[in-house]
């Protein structure tokens, strides 16, 4: 081989080489962006499914409803720029569609899909009362929390209601096992306290499926209706919901009898 030949042979193993690597970067580039490099159980979706929607942050939440990134980064870094360049959910709120637009990672589609939700977040805050759901009775509650049945793990929420016992929000205030020693009473009333609630109703689940009520359940409802009368918000029921079924103390008269 000449000296010609082995200086263009030379030249085209090196472009070879470089072409390689930029394949190579490219790819780990891809790999990194990509959800698929998440554990599985740390990918919002599967979140969502395994914990309950009120145990995601709000990037989480806005990476499902985005649904895809882009070719330099995924959809939950995507949706930590958008909170990062609006300055938070409030910031979001108000954030008009041009704002939205500057924003890299997003186009017409995604503009209008943040931009549909935030709207119906809005009228919902100005829904008249008139709109909210009415609890007169321990089914309406349980009506109201029915998805609880389908949760994996144990969640506590709170029914908060005004003084005309219709809804002001159902906030999930507590997942884990239910023990009265670890369950701070002070959590379950925080956002009946902020929220100026005038009534409220405790629900839990049970994952095995069985509604039926342990001792423990009895005696964390004694004592949030002692703390209730101390704060005069009183508790109207404490719910207890599996796939078989609920149950109500207050219509089983234990926890609740004076």
């Amino acid at each position: 081989m000449n000296s010609g030949a082995k200086a263009n042979l030379s030249v085209y193993i090196s472009l070879i080489y470089a072409r390689s690597l930029e394949i190579d970067v490219n790819y780990h580039m891809k790999q990194s962006t990509s959800l698929n490099a998440i554990p599985s159980y740390e990918r919002p979706r599967e979140r969502m499914m395994q914990y309950g929607s009120s145990a995601l942050s709000n990037a989480e939440l806005i990476a499902i409803l985005l649904r895809t990134g882009t070719s330099g980064e995924n959809v939950l870094q995507v949706a930590e720029n958008i909170l990062t360049r609006c300055g938070g959910l409030s910031g979001l709120m108000e954030a008009t569609q041009a704002d939205l637009m500057q924003i890299s990672g997003l186009g017409t589609a995604k503009v209008t899909q943040l931009m549909a939700v935030v709207e119906l977040i809005k009228r919902v805050m100005v829904m008249p009362p008139s709109e909210r759901p009415l609890i007169e009775r321990a089914e309406d509650a349980f009506r109201l929390l029915s998805d609880m049945q389908f949760l994996q793990q144990e969640h506590v929420r709170v029914v908060l209601l005004d003084s005309s016992r219709r809804v002001i929000s159902t906030p999930t205030v507590y997942i884990g096992t239910i023990n009265s020693s670890i369950l701070r009473v002070s959590e379950l009333f925080r956002e009946a306290i902020t929220r100026n609630s005038a009534a409220i109703i405790l629900a839990h689940n049970h994952p095995s499926g069985d509604p039926a009520p342990s001792p423990e359940d009895f005696e964390l409802t004694r004592d949030l209706i002692a703390a209730g009368r101390l704060l005069d918000i009183p508790v109207l029921d404490h719910l207890i919901i599996g796939r078989s079924g609920w149950q109500s103390l207050k219509a089983l008269g234990i926890a609740f009898a004076d």
